[in-house]
């Protein structure tokens, strides 16, 4: 990861962090944000927007999700910096699309594994992430056929 990434990452962290002070709920601010089509911009190979800063990208984000929650339910600001940090990292590693990436590891999971992932190295939390996704995908495989075999 060159130093012009890491800076994107960086810049991530602190819109998650922004939408604190903007009085997002943190979970519908991740969902809308990570779907929205400034994240798609993030994601593509080059984009102005990239560039624009956390306070910009906010706005493009206000303006194209007006809906978008306001409210109590917000996480720490050390959480929310971590999981807008880490989702444009796993995006510039894996260039899987911000939906997708979501998709995975959604808010709630984030905020759940926090404390044991965030002093690990990204790639290695980036992993375990997936791991955890593919382990729920798994389980409520054998769930669905648990019917079945009771007959």
């Amino acid at each position: 990861m060159d130093l012009v990434q890491l800076k994107l990452c960086d810049i991530q962290g602190r819109l998650f962090e922004l939408s604190l002070q903007a009085g997002y709920d943190s979970e519908d601010f991740m969902k809308r944000f990570m779907r929205s089509k400034v994240a798609r911009d993030l994601d593509s190979e080059y984009n102005r927007m990239q560039w624009a800063g956390e306070e910009y990208l906010l706005e493009e984000f206000a303006d194209e999700c007006p809906q978008t929650q306001k409210g109590n339910a917000r996480y720490d600001r050390e959480v929310m910096y971590w999981t807008g940090y880490l989702y444009r990292y796993w995006h510039i590693l894996t260039n899987e699309p911000s939906r997708e990436i979501y998709a995975q590891a959604p808010s709630k999971t984030m905020n759940t594994n926090y404390l044991m992932f965030h002093t690990m190295a990204p790639e290695l939390a980036i992993e375990d992430l997936k791991e955890l996704h593919q382990q729920k995908k798994q389980s409520k495989k054998q769930k669905s056929r648990k019917p079945e075999q009771q007959i």
